[in-house]
């Protein structure tokens, strides 16, 4: 007897092909049978007629880490049919760290815990169990400042052996790959032959190295090139971060970048990207300041800004070559998301330059002084992204989507502020509104992004289609209503069209509604994945 059927759905198995009507039966987690069942026993039925049943949704580029300790139902994410998150991007994971360096988010999240190693916490959420199936890479960001501080000094040799000894303590631990942040401190003081060294722990591991990019601005190219030149180097598979071109100066650039992940391919260096399908970023306010205010850590950068002459400086820079006008954007593009204080609460949501008038003062000044204020604790959206660009990434056949967001839920810590509505809507964005909307992909190639091509990236065994034998990790929707309904005014809302969503063949989303079922699993390189 089987333990579920969902009976009379239209299946996408994820791999691109087309759908077919047929039932499917899960036994003990795992997709039993797939056909028709009609006069098959079964504890429970399910009619999904008229619904699509494919793979679970895997969020290729997620921020969730530790913050699933807090919100074990990954609310934001089961609501729009995502089964597996992959963290530990854009250079920071939850290990290795210092016993203190996630001191201050963790309380903040009322997480009482503590850990050093990736190994550590990663037992420690095995042990609590999420709702959904987490793996992460490691951060580069977190191996750097382990081995040698938060400094912009270069790397010597017993820094990068130290590096590469934390690296493969990680990887043999179960991290999927190792990914950088090189926009963001200590990421940003890497020079390429540094990150060569340190990825050749994932070429040996068979493991992948995934990258937010030195830019996606004017060097857009460059970056390519320096992520194509680290695979190829190192022999780690790459995976490029959130791919686009940021400010008007670098609209259309990606036909061009594409086309260089393309003639990588062709020389066998493994290239892939994700994308989120929006034109506005998301990150930190601090990211518009440059490097060396960073230098040494949070609190030397916290000097600096106190002191007038670095201040002044910082108005000449960001008002002329460092500044959003470089790359054909502007401070009216950003808008203030999130801050830690009451105090500067009211900043939420809007555009800084509206913060800067109601200070009365220079748009540069307000940046500081909330930065300041705020001890660096700001987020920022920054619609600098255009929609040809959107449409064209997502078009190649070597990009599958992310959400680049923490899992969130309406009430509590994770429901605070303005976050960027990716959080809530990514994946109903791209099947309602670039799938059935605006035609720019069919549902099938839709489908095989979210499913079978990060399955593959990963090289996770035995998820990412509708098969027999593999984990029943499934999102049922409609077709005819699937859609984002979060949107930047009101980001905390659930998108509609999901009606269940099973994580080895356990319901987290039934009738649309969350169950607060925690069947996830920790997916680990050397347990979950075929690295040969």
């Amino acid at each position: 007897m089987y333990d579920l059927v969902l009976e009379g759905g239209l299946v996408l198995d994820g791999s691109g092909s087309p759908a077919e009507r047929a039932d499917v039966a899960i036994a003990a987690g795992r997709i039993a049978r797939v056909g028709d069942l009609a006069s098959e026993a079964a504890a429970e039925r399910l009619n999904v007629a008229g619904h699509v049943v494919a793979p679970g949704f895997i969020d290729m580029h997620s921020h969730s880490d530790h913050a699933l300790l807090a919100n074990r139902e990954a609310f934001s994410k089961v609501t729009q049919g995502i089964t597996t998150e992959v963290g530990g991007n854009c250079g920071f994971s939850s290990g290795p760290v210092a016993p203190d360096e996630l001191a201050d988010g963790l309380a903040e999240l009322g997480i009482s815990d503590r850990w050093q190693s990736l190994g550590e916490f990663l037992d420690l959420l095995t042990e609590r169990g999420p709702s959904v199936n987490f793996c992460t890479l490691v951060g580069h960001g977190n191996l750097r400042r382990s081995a040698m501080g938060a400094g912009a000094r270069a790397a010597d040799r017993a820094d990068l052996l130290a590096m590469r000894r934390l690296a493969d303590q990680a990887l043999d631990e179960g991290a999927i790959g190792i990914s950088t942040g090189l926009i963001y401190p200590p990421g940003c003081y890497s020079n390429t032959d540094e990150l060569v060294e340190v990825c050749r722990s994932a070429g040996e591991h068979g493991a992948l190295y995934a990258t937010h990019m030195r830019s996606e601005g004017n060097q857009l190219g460059d970056a390519v090139a320096e992520a194509i030149e680290i695979g190829r180097r190192s022999g780690a598979r790459v995976q490029i971060s959130h791919h686009k071109g940021c400010g008007s100066f670098n609209w259309g650039k990606v036909t061009r970048t594409l086309a260089m992940i393309d003639a990588a391919v062709a020389e066998g260096v493994g290239v892939w990207a994700d994308q989120y399908p929006y034109i506005a970023t998301s990150t930190d306010l601090g990211a518009l300041l440059p490097d060396r205010v960073y230098d040494g850590g949070r609190d030397a950068a916290l000097k600096r800004l106190a002191d007038p002459a670095v201040c002044q400086r910082l108005r000449v820079e960001l008002h002329g070559s460092e500044g959003p006008a470089r790359q054909g954007a502007s401070f009216s593009d950003v808008m203030i998301t999130q801050v830690k204080t009451d105090a500067n609460r009211w900043t939420e949501g809007l555009r800084l330059s509206d913060v800067a008038e109601a200070w009365q003062m220079d748009v540069v000044d307000a940046l500081l002084r909330l930065l300041t204020e705020e001890r660096l604790d700001v987020a920022m959206c920054n619609f600098i992204l255009c929609e040809e660009d959107v449409e064209t990434v997502m078009r190649h056949p070597r990009v599958c989507i992310g959400t680049d967001a923490t899992a969130r839920r309406p009430d509590g810590p994770l429901g605070r502020g303005k976050p960027h509505p990716r959080s809530y809507g990514t994946f109903p964005r791209v099947l309602g509104r670039y799938v059935r909307e605006r035609k720019v992909i069919s549902l099938e190639e839709a489908v095989r992004k979210m499913t079978s091509l990060p399955a593959a990236i990963l090289r996770l065994s035995h998820r990412g289609l509708v098969r027999e034998g593999y984990w029943a990790d499934l999102v049922v929707f409609d077709p005819l209503t699937v859609l984002d309904c979060a949107t930047f005014e009101k980001p905390h809302v659930t998108s509609v069209g999901i009606a269940h969503v099973l994580v080895n063949g356990v319901p987290v989303v039934r009738g649309g509604q969350v169950t607060g079922a925690t069947p996830g699993r920790v997916l680990r390189l050397q347990a979950d994945c075929t690295v040969s």
